[in-house]
């Protein structure tokens, strides 16, 4: 099946989460977003330095 946010698959998610799990998943996935963007800007200043 496909994948959810944070990489979760669908398959493995409950139907009814409790709060404090919903939080930890969008902890999870702001990580994951941080990351990226950090990703991006060092793939920017990797090009402009070309």
């Amino acid at each position: 099946m496909g994948n959810g946010c944070c990489g979760v698959r669908l398959q493995n998610v409950r139907s009814f989460l409790t709060k404090e799990e919903r939080i930890g998943m969008l902890n999870e996935y702001k990580e994951y977003l941080e990351k990226e963007a950090q990703g991006v800007s060092e793939r920017i200043k990797d090009l402009e330095d070309e």
